[in-house]
């Protein structure tokens, strides 16, 4: 089990990273909060979990043990495999997501692209006694993007597309000072993902 990698940045990409270590070049998956974090060329030490597949062996990086540990439990829950529990750790924070389970708020959890009630009623039940308590001094928060609903679905959409996931936050500023402005709905996702890219200049 490969618990820890440590290495020179070689390459970022929209989920991804190359690790280079003893002259070999590593690739991660990692989320986008984590990619945000990361610059080429400086050192990291991420901690990983192994995937294993009877035609690939995956590696996946998080910035601490406690995002590790929760990918991993996450992945107990029926219906959640890996880059299910990626994404969820790339909406939201582990404490959000321990507090969204005691709560029982489904909503919060649906927040997550390919979750939907179902989904996130049986990841409740169960997850909710072993997911461990949240810290309830901490601000619930996800990573890299609010908490407003449009968000979740733009950024996603944005990392689809080939954004890296800081020029996505950047684009989601943008839309949102428009929709202060009333020059767009908020309820209509495709208006904003055309606001976003026109921001970028692809529109």
């Amino acid at each position: 089990m490969i618990s820890t990698l440590r290495g020179r940045v070689a390459a970022i990409n929209i989920d991804s990273a190359v690790i280079e270590m003893g002259g070999f070049g590593v690739s991660v998956h990692i989320t986008p909060g984590t990619s945000s974090s990361l610059h080429i060329g400086s050192e990291v030490t991420l901690a990983t979990s192994l995937v294993v597949r009877e035609d690939s062996l995956t590696l996946f990086g998080f910035i601490n043990d406690d995002e590790r540990s929760v990918f991993e439990l996450l992945q107990t829950a029926t219906g959640v495999g890996p880059r299910l529990a990626q994404a969820m750790l790339g909406v939201h924070s582990p404490n959000a997501l321990r507090m969204a389970v005691a709560t029982e708020d489904f909503k919060t959890l649906e927040m997550v692209p390919g979750i939907g009630r179902k989904g996130a009623q049986r990841i409740v039940l169960e997850l909710k006694d072993r997911i461990g308590s949240p810290n309830t001094h901490a601000v619930p928060r996800m990573v890299g993007v609010s908490s407003a609903p449009w968000r979740t679905q733009v950024h996603a959409a944005l990392l689809s597309l080939g954004f890296a996931a800081r020029e996505a936050a950047e684009a989601i500023d943008v839309v949102a000072m428009e929709i202060e402005s009333g020059d767009v709905d908020e309820s209509e996702t495709a208006a904003l993902l055309k606001s976003a890219l026109r921001s970028r200049g692809r529109g």
